[in-house]
């Protein structure tokens, strides 16, 4: 009789791959790259995935953390920070190279662009680039024409072209 391979996905079960398999979610690879680097077709780590809780939580795991960096690197730049920097000096003294170091907080300021990302994302409805036509149901025009209102406005439109 001849020998049985053991199935190519048992050894990812273990905790040492699982880690490996939730590293590079962490460190950004797609799910194709992290099949190719296990040696299988992406379809098949999508199987995986579907079958085996413990693969698919570990990918999982290392994609949430990534994002979550992201997004706390997002609300950060877009609202300003303190960051540390260093400058060194390098002097003679006494023929002797002298290395000073000076470490110091400077303000980066808010990130405008990081700023509309947010807003355009967490609130699209108020900060879209071309806002939702404002559409009046009969009911609202009605309402308008009862209460005098398309009257009024008519007349503050009148007083802006005399």
């Amino acid at each position: 009789m001849g020998i049985i391979a053991e199935p190519k996905y048992k050894k990812w079960l273990d905790a040492d791959h699982l880690k490996l398999l939730e590293a590079w979610a962490r460190d950004g690879l797609t799910n194709e790259e992290i099949a190719e680097r296990v040696g299988i077709d992406r379809r098949t780590l999508t199987r995986w995935r579907s079958k085996y809780k413990l693969i698919d939580d570990a990918v999982k795991r290392g994609k949430e953390l990534v994002d979550i960096e992201v997004e706390n690197s997002l609300f950060k730049n877009a609202m300003g920070y303190y960051a540390e920097e260093e400058k060194i000096y390098i002097s003679q003294v006494d023929g002797e190279e002298v290395v000073k170091r000076e470490i110091f907080k400077r303000y980066i300021k808010p990130d405008t662009t990081a700023q509309i990302f947010w807003l355009k994302n967490r609130k699209p409805d108020e900060w879209r680039d071309k806002p939702k036509e404002l559409k009046l149901t009969t009911e609202d025009r009605l309402y308008n024409v009862f209460s005098g209102l398309d009257k009024e406005i008519l007349k503050h439109d009148d007083n802006k072209t005399k």
